[in-house]
């Protein structure tokens, strides 16, 4: 069932499993994984693969893929000194199941202890399934289940304009939809209290990106997930495993310019190891 688990398919026996898609890893997401804590090891169970499978278009992932663990390490003083480790099930093998065999496989493959979830969280094939029937099935499976109210969005008077509703189950809660807005119009304050943290962009570079000493200027064929809207963007800061210094970040229609205020915080070692380089927006 877990594509990044082995043969015996034991990371997460005796855990305690948070359900829900992840994408942006906010807050929302977040108190998921410290209720999951109170009760054992906490573990987020996510799939993949969804929109190929339902025929959705492309969108780059708020977080890169290569920075969920940072992330996720950053959440251990919520969750009680541990850090939650993250599971992907392929979505097509799970499409079709019921939401009574959708708990059963959890109880009988993955051998949880139980599950987090969501007020809103929908399961099984055609997302059938709601929180309450997942009490109930998980009650009768031997697992715990504890649903967790919604994260109310209080930062959306920070939106420019109002973020009015964004999609038909938006009831003004914490959304990797509100993050995917406010993203899309750069307004990194707000996008900033959603996920609790700064946005970060992940971008592959190497050392012929490195102009005069203190510029890179990449392609955004070279970013790894989603980045703010086109315009200048003051207060960012540069790593590449390790901090590197504070820049500011131009984002144009074709390239992203970066230009460190201390120049002398790049060199053309900077990437002979590291190949990527992570921009969070302050």
């Amino acid at each position: 069932m877990l594509i990044d688990c082995g043969e015996e398919q034991d990371c997460v026996l005796d855990g305690i499993v948070a359900l829900g898609k992840f994408d942006a890893l906010h807050i929302g997401h977040r108190e998921l994984a410290m209720h999951a804590s109170k009760s054992g090891n906490p573990f987020l169970l996510s799939f993949v693969g969804m929109a190929e499978v339902l025929g959705w278009e492309y969108r780059p992932p708020i977080v890169a893929h290569c920075d969920r663990k940072r992330v996720l390490s950053s959440w251990a003083p919520y969750c009680r000194n541990v850090v939650p480790l993250e599971y992907q099930v392929e979505f097509s093998k799970v499409r079709y199941l019921t939401p009574r065999q959708f708990v059963e496989r959890l109880s009988t493959d993955l051998r949880i202890k139980g599950v987090v979830a969501g007020e809103n969280y929908r399961f099984g094939y055609k997302a059938s399934g709601d929180a309450a029937e997942l009490v109930k099935l998980c009650e009768e499976f031997g697992l715990s289940a504890f649903i967790v109210r919604s994260v109310m969005d209080t930062a959306k008077g920070s939106y420019n304009g109002a973020i009015p509703t964004v999609n038909s189950s938006d009831k003004g809660q914490v959304s990797s939809s509100r993050v995917r807005q406010a993203l899309s119009v750069g307004d990194i304050e707000y996008v900033s209290k959603l996920l609790g943290r700064k946005h970060r962009l992940v971008l592959t570079v190497s050392e012929y990106s490195i102009k005069e000493r203190k510029n890179i200027i990449v392609p955004k064929s070279c970013m790894v997930n989603m980045p703010p809207a086109d315009g200048f963007y003051e207060n960012c800061e540069l790593f590449n495993g390790g901090y590197l210094g504070l820049c500011r970040v131009a984002i144009n229609t074709e390239t992203i310019d970066i230009e460190m205020k201390d120049e002398s915080s790049l060199s053309p070692d900077t990437f002979q190891e590291v190949k990527q380089v992570g921009i969070e927006f302050g």
